[in-house]
């Protein structure tokens, strides 16, 4: 069941179109269709409020302007638990590091990645 701040992805003729964060549903005057308002994240970010029924919200196919949409909720791959939020490849911190010894020589200034890491 599709709820607010869930990203979903919409469909415009079975090619899908833009993601978007689910900012509110509300009940419309008329029984089973609701308010949603959408956040399209695409640049410029957009707001808009359709009138949908539930199960349209919830994945049902429906035509707005005579083309068939639909949304599709999306859910975050689980992740693995041996990553840490902290993770950071040491062999590809070894092949940005700047060799030092040719930098020293030209007179250009060295800053170090390694040393600009938090320390914990």
């Amino acid at each position: 069941m599709t709820t607010i701040n869930d990203i979903i992805l919409i469909y415009f003729e079975d090619h899908p179109f833009s993601y978007a964060r689910v900012e509110a549903i509300g009940p419309d005057a008329k029984k089973d269709w609701f308010h949603i308002k959408l956040l399209l994240l695409q640049v410029p970010l957009e707001t808009v409020t359709w009138i949908l029924k539930d199960t349209y919200i919830n994945g049902d196919e429906f035509i707005m302007g005579g083309k068939r949409m639909r949304f599709e909720k999306i859910v975050a791959p689980d992740e693995d638990e041996e990553e840490d939020d902290d993770f950071v490849d040491e062999n590809l911190l070894k092949t940005i590091e700047p060799d030092t010894s040719e930098k020293k020589k030209s007179g250009n200034k060295v800053v170090s990645l390694t040393d600009r890491r938090p320390k914990k």
